[in-house]
């Protein structure tokens, strides 16, 4: 084992893993410490990657240069896009993955990888020194960093030495695992805590808090009676995660997944556990995600619901066991038994691993900046879970950022931040900072205001320009994108500025049951009607000779973009209006030692909250709970002088 790395990643997971490619890809050298090198990638609670709002952060990942989407799209058992009769700002994919195969993509990934080391232990402790901060104000009695990171100590001794650190915990530190009276100390099952970094982190004056998660029980697919649940197909075609060109996809047998639904009797078996139950008996401090409650906290919060969905999915395409998602426990395993028994399907299920929660410690995220590097110490970096979110998703995309900045400024270069008018990742971030945690933080599309530009299927013409800047994209995808981007531009403007005659339309109009038209019309306005797609106007016959339409038609992506940047034109204007405004906010800066302690008008909670946070601008200083708009003026009023 080597002695030295630039960057030593702690943590093996969907953050460390994004953490470590970047980071090695961008010219340095990794450690990568886990505890197990069996564990890499390991998809630890639900089977899928996606969702809601979380397949825009994978499609982001992707953009930049991260290794998330490229895995689901290799292990991947069922892909779907969901939400599709709703808006195109909430199209979401998502993909059940063979969880083994997965974390094996991941591991082989990683190991392939020039600059990387995996290292088997524990990280007990952080090799510091003391740091002369060039920012330290006497004034404004705040320091950027008290200290500097030199290296790691693992808990047999060793010291390695290195420039940065990214702390990828996810949920093992000082980690208890309940279920029903019994606790254990453990991340996973079978699966021992990390121990003592906490402690020693404590020790530097980091604050910790308690959070708490939660997995569901594992059943015994040959016990289930699926003949009576209702069948979850996945989409006919399905589509990419990755951008990368990838011959022979889907590369896995495509599954169908399964939806059942508790009932009265379940949830009165479920209720005769409650005494025990660790959540409501106080043996759990730590606070869980709202959104995504355990089956006793949704019959308890939820006591007018007669049933619950229940979805039964594959965690492997050759395992025995099925996910059952949407029944995430702590209760005693027999209860779990018997309550499971009354849901049809599975009046004869076996539980072959039961549901229990996870509460472990966690770091405030005031006490990071928007690159992830923590205020009190140089050098030192965390990424997800430890920083109160919950997700493979968003654990990943922190991962991600933590090991681009961290090249970056060992380079010293200008750090990588994405505004919250660029990417679900930059609204991932700024509310971990300027909103702060107390509760594991899940990402939502109604989290980000500009929602309708941040969607899924653009992007990469979004961000990809900076996976490239960042040497994580290669040229010819690069060049692909720009084909792709000219198609769409030369696509609207053809649409924008050119009329079709009636008596090459009126035939489509009246099989889709939408008003004729007496004269030539703009393609831009019957594309705006509701029933009309774009795809089915493009077939008609007098554009088959038009090799722009032709080659529109070969390239879906583009066709679906030309077609909402049309039909949704009012709204996107209206965005891109409320963006450029939001842009001259976040281009006041506000210097890191400013003396608002000087602002006499400032509320009290205004004071603490600004002091506490340190904004690094007005724009983000507008968004922190209990900042007034009189506190703003104030800023600005005492920043002219």
């Amino acid at each position: 084992m080597k002695k030295y790395f630039d960057i030593v990643v702690i943590g093996a997971g969907h953050a460390g893993v994004e953490a470590s490619y970047a980071a090695a890809r961008m010219g340095c050298t990794v450690g990568l410490v886990t505890m197990d090198v069996n564990a890499i990638g390991r998809m630890s609670c639900n089977p899928a990657i996606g969702g809601t709002a979380k397949g825009h952060l994978v499609r982001e990942i992707d953009a930049l240069g991260g290794i998330m989407g490229v895995i689901a799209d290799r292990t991947g058992i069922q892909f779907k896009m969901l939400n599709t009769s709703k808006g195109p700002a909430v199209w979401s994919p998502r993909c059940q993955s063979d969880k083994e195969l997965y974390s094996q993509e991941a591991a082989r990934i990683i190991k392939e990888q020039e600059g990387i080391e995996i290292i088997q232990g524990t990280v007990k402790e952080l090799q510091i020194s003391n740091y002369k901060s060039q920012i330290f104000s006497e004034d404004s009695n705040f320091s950027k960093f008290k200290y500097t990171v030199s290296g790691i100590i693992t808990e047999n001794g060793e010291k390695i030495d290195c420039k940065s650190v990214i702390i990828t915990s996810g949920t093992f530190l000082n980690a208890i695992m309940h279920t029903g009276k019994t606790n254990v100390a453990g991340g996973r099952i079978d699966e021992k805590a990390a121990t003592g970094l906490s402690e020693n982190m404590r020790s530097l004056g980091f604050e910790t808090g308690r959070l708490k998660t939660g997995t569901p029980p594992r059943l015994e697919k040959s016990t289930i009676d699926f003949s009576v649940t209702e069948i979850q197909t996945g989409d006919t075609i399905p589509q990419q995660f990755s951008q990368k060109k990838m011959e022979g996809f889907p590369f896995q047998e495509q599954v169908d997944c399964y939806l059942t639904h508790t009932n009265t009797q379940t949830h009165e078996i479920l209720r005769t556990g409650f005494e025990d139950s660790p959540m409501f008996t106080g043996r759990i401090k730590g606070v869980g995600p709202r959104y995504c409650p355990s089956i006793e906290d949704k019959i308890s919060r939820f006591s007018d619901k007669p049933r619950h969905q229940i979805f039964l999915e594959p965690e492997t395409l050759t395992g025995n066991t099925i996910y059952m998602n949407g029944f995430s426990t702590s209760l005693p395993i027999d209860v779990q038994q018997e309550a499971a028994r009354t849901i049809p399907g599975l009046e004869k299920v076996n539980i072959v691993k039961q549901g229990y929660a996870v509460e472990y410690d966690f770091f405030p995220t005031h006490q990071i900046d928007l690159t992830l590097e923590t205020k009190l110490v140089s050098g030192l970096y965390t990424a997800g879970q430890i920083n109160g979110t919950s997700g493979y998703e968003e654990a990943a995309a922190q991962g991600l950022m933590a090991g681009i900045n961290s090249v970056l400024k060992l380079k010293g270069k200008e750090p990588f931040i994405l505004k919250r008018s660029e990417a679900y990742i930059g609204v991932l971030i700024d509310d971990l900072i300027t909103k702060g945690v107390d509760e594991p933080y899940r990402m939502f599309t109604s989290c980000a205001e500009y929602r309708l530009i941040l969607r899924q299927d653009n992007a990469d013409l979004r961000l990809m320009k900076y996976g490239y800047e960042l040497g994580l994209i290669d040229e010819n995808m690069i060049l692909d994108l720009k084909e792709k981007a000219d198609l769409i531009w030369n696509g609207v403007e053809f649409l924008n500025s050119n009329t079709i005659n009636q008596k090459y339309v009126n035939k489509y109009l009246r099989k889709i049951n939408s008003s004729e038209i007496s004269q030539g019309e703009f393609l831009k306005n019957l594309i705006r009607r509701s029933e009309v797609k774009l795809k089915e106007l493009l077939e008609l016959d007098c554009y088959k000779d038009n090799d722009l339409i032709q080659n529109i038609l070969k390239n879906d992506e583009a066709m679906n973009q030309i077609e909402i940047e049309i039909k949704y034109k009012g709204y996107i204007d209206r965005q891109d209006e409320q963006i450029s405004h939001f842009v001259k906010n976040e281009e006041i800066k506000i210097p890191v030692d400013f003396k608002y302690d000087k602002i006499r008008s400032l509320s009290t909670e205004a004071r603490e909250k600004l002091k506490k946070i340190r904004p690094n601008s007005i724009g983000q200083a507008m968004r922190i709970s209990g900042v007034r708009p009189s506190d703003i003026s104030a800023v600005m009023v005492y920043m002219r002088g």
